[in-house]
C-alpha cells in the first residue's frame, strides 16, 4: 500500500508534512519520501529506506534543514518516491499511492519512441517515473493526470508539487482509495487519512470524489477535473489496513469494525454456530475491534491471552522472507499463561489470507496450554488477489488458502465454484471451513458474510469494492 500527505500555507509547513506523513506509516514499510518548494531553493527532495528504521527517525534530519511554504510527503511500499521530473509542465515532484499493471505494456510503448528509462534493481521501471511520461504527453496537469489514470490497467491516487509551490492532487478514478482536504486559517493540506489533519490542527473540508482533481493553494482549493459518478471504495479499509481513527466517505474505521463483530455474533447466535468460550480475543491489533463487537453482543468476555511486544520489533510482514516474517511474529507475542492455561479460547482476526502466521499462533497457544482454539474471521474466504492496489496481492492465487483449499478437495474444476465455497451454509462451504479446521488446528473456524462486511461500513454496498472476495468489479 502506501500513503501521502501534503501542505501549502502562508507560513512553514515542513513539520506538518513529517508529521502528517509519519502518520500514515502503517501503510508502508519500504520507503519514505518528502518534497518541499521555496523561492530560494526552487524544489528540494529527500527519499529514504524505511525498511529497517522508522519514517520519523529517517527523517527528523531533513525536517529540521528543509524549509518551505508547501511540502508534499509519502509512504511507499513499491518504488522511491517522490520523483522530481523536468518536462515542459515545468518543474514538479510526483508521488502515487496505487499500482500499475500495464507496466511492461507501456513501458515497451515509450520505450519505442522515447529513448530510455532510469532503471531500477532488475531493470524495472520505477512507477512513478512512468506515470509522470504518460503526464507530460498532455499540455496541463489536468488532462495529463487524467490521460495517465485512463491509460493504467490498475489504480493511481496522485501529489504533485509543483516549481510554483501550488500542490494538484488527484483521486483514482473509482475512488478506491481516499484522498481528504483539510484546511486552517493559514492554509490547506491533504491527506490519505483523515486523523492526521486533524491531529495538526487542520479542519475537514472534503473527501474528493472519483476521479477528482484539485489544486491546493494557500487561500483553498479548487476544482480542475469534477467528480465522476462511480465509486469502488475499497472496503478492506475498514476490515484491515485504515487506521482505527480514521473516517472515509464519513464512516469511522473503529466504530464500522465494532458494529462488524456485533453483526458476526448475531449472525452466529441465529445460525445455531456460536460456541461457548471463557474469552474472545482479538488477533492483535487489527482483530482487537471486531473482537471488542463480537464480544459484547455474545455476552461473552473479552481477554487478551497474549500481547504483542511492538517497542523494538518490526511489523511482521515486513521482511520479504516468509519463514523470517513468521519468525518475528512468534517472537512479538507475548503469552499470559493465566488466560490461555485450560481456556476455551475465540480469536478474531481482520482475515486469513494465507494462513501461515496463523497455524503458529495456534501451535503457540497450544503449548501454552489452550483447551481450545475457535477461529473467526471478521471478513469472507479471500478468493481473489487484489489487482487494483498493493494489498492481498499474490504471485498466484494458491498462495491464497482458500484457494489452496479448493485444489485439494476438488482439483482445478473446483475452483469453478469459489462462491460456493465461500458461503459456509453450502456442502462445499463446510467442507472448506473444515478442511482449513484441520490444517491450521483450530476447533472451529467461520467467516463474517459479504453481507456482514459491508453492511458494518455504513456507506451503500454499491460504492465498495468487494473484488478480493466475489471477483467483481
Amino acid at each position: 500500500m502506501g500513503g501521502f500527505f501534503g501542505a501549502v500555507s502562508k507560513r512553514e509547513v515542513v513539520y506538518d508534512v513529517f508529521f502528517g506523513t509519519d502518520y500514515h506509516s502503517h501503510l508502508g514499510t519500504r520507503r519514505g519520501g518528502m518534497a518541499v518548494y521555496n523561492p530560494e531553493d526552487g524544489l528540494q527532495r529527500e527519499i529514504h529506506n524505511i525498511e529497517n528504521t522508522p519514517f520519523r527517525t529517517k527523517f527528523e534530519n531533513d525536517a529540521a534543514e528543509l524549509r518551505g511554504r508547501s511540502a508534499i510527503g509519502c509512504i511507499s511500499d513499491t518504488d522511491p518516491q517522490p520523483l522530481m521530473i523536468r518536462s515542459m509542465l515545468g518543474t514538479y515532484c510526483v508521488s502515487m499511492v496505487g499500482i500499475i499493471n500495464n507496466m511492461d505494456e507501456l513501458t515497451e510503448e515509450f520505450l519505442k519512441t522515447h529513448g530510455h528509462f532510469e532503471a531500477m534493481g532488475g531493470g524495472r521501471v520505477n512507477q512513478c517515473e512512468l506515470l509522470a511520461m504518460l503526464i507530460n504527453k498532455k499540455g496541463s496537469f489536468p488532462e495529463g493526470i487524467r490521460y495517465a489514470q485512463e491509460r493504467i490497467r490498475g489504480t493511481a491516487s496522485i501529489l504533485i508539487l509543483t516549481d510554483r509551490g501550488e500542490i494538484i492532487a488527484a483521486r483514482d478514478l473509482k475512488g478506491r482509495l481516499p484522498v481528504i482536504i483539510g484546511r486552517d486559517d493559514e492554509g490547506t493540506c491533504v491527506t490519505f487519512e483523515s486523523f492526521a489533519l486533524e491531529k495538526l490542527g487542520y479542519r475537514y473540508e472534503k473527501d474528493l470524489g472519483p476521479g477528482e482533481i484539485v489544486r491546493l493553494t494557500a487561500e483553498g482549493w479548487e476544482t480542475l477535473a469534477p467528480p465522476l459518478k462511480e465509486m469502488r471504495i475499497c472496503t478492506f479499509l475498514w476490515t484491515y489496513y485504515g487506521y482505527p481513527t480514521s473516517r472515509y466517505e464519513g464512516s469511522n474505521v473503529e466504530l464500522s469494525r465494532n458494529r462488524n463483530g456485533s453483526l458476526f455474533a448475531q449472525h452466529e447466535r441465529a445460525a445455531g454456530t456460536m460456541p461457548r468460550v471463557d474469552f474472545v480475543c482479538g488477533v492483535p491489533d487489527s482483530g482487537t475491534a471486531h473482537a471488542l463487537g463480537y464480544a459484547a453482543e455474545s455476552r461473552m468476555p473479552y481477554g487478551r491471552p497474549f500481547i504483542k511486544y511492538t517497542p523494538t520489533w518490526p511489523r511482521s510482514f515486513m521482511p520479504q522472507n516468509q519463514r523470517t516474517r513468521e519468525h518475528i511474529a512468534h517472537m512479538k507475542l507475548i503469552p499470559v499463561r493465566e488466560l490461555i492455561e485450560g481456556k476455551s479460547l475465540m480469536f478474531v482476526d481482520d482475515s486469513i489470507v494465507r494462513g501461515t502466521q496463523l497455524k503458529g499462533t495456534v501451535n503457540y497457544l497450544f503449548e501454552n496450554g489452550a483447551r481450545e482454539i475457535h477461529m473467526r474471521s471478521a471478513c469472507p474466504p479471500i478468493m481473489y488477489g487484489c489487482k487494483f492496489l498493493n494489498f492481498s496481492r499474490s504471485t498466484s492465487e494458491m498462495d491464497l488458502i482458500a484457494r489452496r483449499t479448493i485444489q485439494t478437495l476438488e482439483g482445478p474444476a473446483g475452483q469453478e465454484h469459489a462462491a460456493e465455497y465461500a458461503d459456509g451454509s453450502t456442502d462445499r462451504g463446510r467442507a472448506m471451513r473444515q478442511h482449513i479446521c484441520k490444517a491450521l488446528g483450530f476447533d472451529t473456524l467461520e467467516y463474517q458474510t459479504l453481507e456482514g462486511t459491508t453492511g458494518a461500513v455504513g456507506i451503500e454496498k454499491c460504492k465498495l469494492c468487494t473484488y478480493c472476495w466475489n471477483g467483481k468489479e
